[in-house]
């Protein structure tokens, strides 16, 4: 099993920064993916950030240009940085890891997720 523990989330005015990381921990083999998804109330859960093990990375239209997604592989921590935020951008934010074994023939993959923490971005 892998644990995933977010940190940095809280309350922000508009226009201000925010940063926040997740530390995997746990039976951890080769991780594929690392990111952070977000869930406003009575929307469905959406993908704000994710990068690969090859540091391939992909944004979500709504946060694009003013966020960062980066990684410490030899931490297991992926870490979110968005600057200029808005009220929209006020979520619970999950920390998401995708990971395979490669002793499985099959290659199956895995997906864990953190607990969630709320972001709530103010007027």
């Amino acid at each position: 099993q892998v644990q995933l523990v977010e940190s940095g989330g809280g309350l922000v005015q508009a226009g201000e920064s925010l940063s926040l990381s997740c530390a995997a921990s746990g039976s951890i083999f080769s991780i594929d993916a690392m990111g952070w998804y977000r869930q406003a109330p009575g929307k469905q859960r959406e993908l704000v950030a994710r990068i690969t093990s090859g540091g391939v990375t992909t944004y979500a239209d709504s946060v694009k240009g003013r966020t960062t997604i980066s990684r410490d592989n030899a931490k297991n921590t992926v870490y979110l940085q968005m600057s200029s935020l808005k009220p929209e951008d006020t979520a619970v934010y999950y920390c998401y890891l995708l990971e395979h074994n490669d002793d499985d023939p099959a290659g199956e993959e895995y997906d864990y997720w953190g607990q969630g923490t709320q972001v709530t971005v103010s007027l």
